[in-house]
């Protein structure tokens, strides 16, 4: 897959526009392919898979959820898609890597090691998702 692709959810893409994405959430947004959530292949981030990610600016590895803001738990690895991380990953492939701007000025490069579907319990929650 080429390097600088992202990919996302037709489903999930209205779904974000109506919690108003920040600028640089937004920006990837608009360049990203939209499919279908059945066209999308199982190795890309979508809204609640769980992603195993390396960040190369410092070396930590952690494993997270990609949830809805309503959703967000950072004691249960839940992270909001508005959250830099959570944001910076939405989209990438497993093996793609993204530089990001954080909050605090720092510019941190992730690289997706893993990527696992949405499990079904995860769907039980306060934020529908239209299926």
């Amino acid at each position: 897959m080429n390097p600088d692709l992202l990919m996302i959810a037709d489903r999930d893409l209205a779904i974000l526009r109506a919690f108003r994405p920040h600028e640089q959430l937004q920006r990837e947004l608009e360049r990203a392919i939209v499919v279908s959530a059945e066209a999308l292949p199982a190795d890309v981030v979508r809204m609640r898979s769980r992603v195993r990610y390396v960040d190369e600016t410092t070396g930590e590895r952690r494993a997270v959820t990609i949830v809805y803001p309503p959703e967000a738990d950072a004691a249960q690895g839940r992270i909001s898609v508005l959250a830099p991380v959570g944001a910076a990953l939405l989209g990438l492939s497993t093996g793609q890597a993204i530089e990001w701007a954080f909050p605090d000025g720092s510019r941190r490069r992730l690289r997706v090691e893993a990527v696992l579907p949405p499990d079904a319990s995860a769907a039980e929650s306060g934020v529908s998702d239209g299926g």
